[in-house]
């Protein structure tokens, strides 16, 4: 594989910087081992790292592109800022377009992404979202956070979420505390999220009023809490646009960063985020990697 891979770093769901989340992208230009992408993944120590590789017949693929993340510890099959950091990747190294939308291949299978207008861009990505199920969360969860969740669910997705009034204030909620105290069940992601209390400040996102908040943590994928999450927003949004009585949403996330995006679900069962996003850096990875190993990345290219 060439020694000199390109890279760059997205603060991702970011109208400025600090505001997002970072994600790094990695060009490749052959199948990677993926002990070396989490090597590459731990050393950058991002939320997520993300590996593009151009498919064989880019012209008769159905997704031109295979993508996967990968977080400090592990690899994940769903990622929302880091595949929105993909797209204006390949827009900013020049081989999309701007306003010319593409798909890209996962394990969560094809992703129909578009960037549009100039630098500084914002990026539609077309997620993957599932039913949230009713269900009682661990009672240690009130207990530390001294109130009981209005609701709670669970998620196919792995995540559990809670609804909390709107007495508690989330953005000031002990984060290291919170990814500590959560039990094995829930420390593939939780989601605590909440209206806005009447007469707040509402934060703004590309012009927008925001709708509603949340703040996720998920210390089992090596991320004791991630700035700003598509895929949280993707699986909660539906609910919020159900409960408001409207067809989009606008989902702001209170960590230290901050950050948001516009949410609407599609008829298809899939849900449309929009998102800004800022480059802080763009270089080169100046080392080597072993070859991919065979078949790994086939459900990528493939489709299956």
């Amino acid at each position: 594989m060439t020694s000199a891979l390109p890279a760059l770093l997205i603060q991702a769901f970011a109208e400025f910087f600090p505001q997002g989340n970072g994600a790094a992208v990695v060009l490749l230009d052959q199948e990677a081992d993926p002990g070396w992408m989490q090597a590459v993944a731990a050393s950058f120590n991002q939320s997520e790292t993300a590996f593009l590789l151009p498919c064989p017949d880019q012209r008769q693929a159905e997704a031109p592109w295979a993508l996967r993340w990968f977080t400090p510890s592990c690899e994940v099959p769903l990622c929302g800022h880091a595949t929105l950091a993909a797209a204006l990747a390949l827009v900013h190294w020049g081989v999309l377009p701007a306003d010319s939308p593409t798909r890209l291949q996962t394990r969560s299978g094809p992703l129909e992404v578009a960037v549009h207008g100039t630098s500084p861009y914002s990026a539609d990505l077309v997620m993957p979202t599932c039913p949230l199920q009713p269900c009682p969360l661990p009672q240690e969860l009130g207990h530390w956070l001294g109130v009981s969740p209005l609701k709670s669910w669970t998620s196919a997705l792995g995540y559990g979420v809670a609804l909390l009034p709107t007495s508690v204030d989330l953005a000031a909620l002990d984060g290291p505390m919170v990814a500590r105290s959560l039990g094995v069940e829930l420390s593939r992601g939780l989601v605590l999220m909440q209206a806005f209390a009447d007469g707040v400040p509402r934060p703004t996102v590309l012009g927008a009023q925001a709708d509603y908040q949340l703040r996720f943590f998920a210390p089992g994928l090596g991320i004791a809490e991630d700035p700003v999450t598509g895929s949280a927003h993707a699986l909660v949004a539906p609910w919020w646009c159900e409960w408001l009585g409207r067809s989009r949403v606008v989902g702001w996330q209170a960590s230290s960063q901050g950050g948001g995006m516009v949410c609407e679900p599609q008829c298809s069962g899939m849900i449309l985020l929009t998102g800004a996003g800022q480059l802080v850096w763009d270089g080169v990875l100046k080392t080597g990697c072993a070859a991919g190993v065979p078949g790994e990345w086939r459900h990528c290219l493939n489709g299956g």
